[in-house]
């Protein structure tokens, strides 16, 4: 297969941090790109020669190409995306949130996509590339309170379909991960109380305190093995991590 290079979002923490772990323990080189930059030198300094790094705010639209140039001038070329960055808040429902406010959370979750997808496009089509997007079960179910973020990662879906069409050479999948211990769950739990309904808050408390969510290198290490090798018979789909049509890139630790 050889090694591959990946640009991984939202890689200092959480589902990030765990697609650029599998890829560094499988060779490929990688390019991280988070606010942090703290985390992300403190990856490039224990594996200097397959790491390197963009500490940078995607939300503004300016930082994709720049992003992907470092890619090429670093290691030459550009093989795979993984866009896994995201806001979820505020959580509120839609008759007390701001357009502006939601103006935010699709600059974050979906405008700075289309972006990195349209800096890398040009890229990807040289190397019969990938492109994986990270997506929710909020994309296909509604929440209330979660509006703004849903409804960009249903959009962000739709990209991929998009993209699939457009590019045909260039593998899109879009994954949901299901319920993760991450950051955005500790968000979740602090703050949607008041947006979302009794029951269903309730029930993310309860998946978390039973210790039920899933570990972030489940999904992290299904989605990193798509952008590598992703099948042309998945472009432009959505899949659960854990679905029958990614049985082959799971890990056999993680099927439950």
């Amino acid at each position: 297969m050889g090694s591959k290079v990946i640009i991984v979002t939202g890689a200092s923490r959480g589902i990030g941090l765990a697609v650029a772990k599998w890829l560094i323990k499988n060779e490929h080189k990688v390019v991280l790109v988070s606010r942090t930059e703290k985390a992300l030198q403190a990856i490039k300094s224990e594996h200097p020669g397959q790491v390197d790094f963009i500490a940078a705010d995607l939300s503004d639209c300016s930082t994709a190409p720049k992003v992907t140039e470092f890619a090429v001038k670093t290691f030459g070329r550009l093989d795979g995306i993984v866009i896994n960055h995201a806001v979820i808040g505020p959580i509120k429902r839609l008759v007390n949130s701001s357009i502006e406010e939601w103006s935010q959370v699709y600059n974050a979750n979906l405008f700075s996509a289309l972006a990195l997808v349209k800096a890398s496009i040009p890229l990807l089509r040289e190397t019969k590339g990938r492109i994986v997007f990270t997506s929710s079960g909020a994309a296909v179910h509604g929440y209330a309170g979660w509006g703004a973020y849903g409804s960009s990662k249903a959009a962000m879906n739709s990209l991929a379909q998009h993209i699939a069409v457009e590019e045909p050479e260039i593998a899109t999948v879009a994954v949901g991960p299901g319920r993760v211990d991450t950051q955005m769950q500790v968000e979740i739990r602090e703050q949607g109380s008041e947006g979302m309904t009794k029951e269903m808050y309730a029930d993310f408390v309860n998946v978390f305190e039973n210790g039920k969510l899933n570990k972030p290198e489940w999904p992290g290490n299904v989605i990193a093995k798509l952008a590598v090798e992703a099948k042309p018979e998945l472009n432009g789909g959505y899949f659960n991590w854990n679905g029958a049509e990614l049985a082959e890139y799971r890990d056999k630790e993680s099927e439950i």
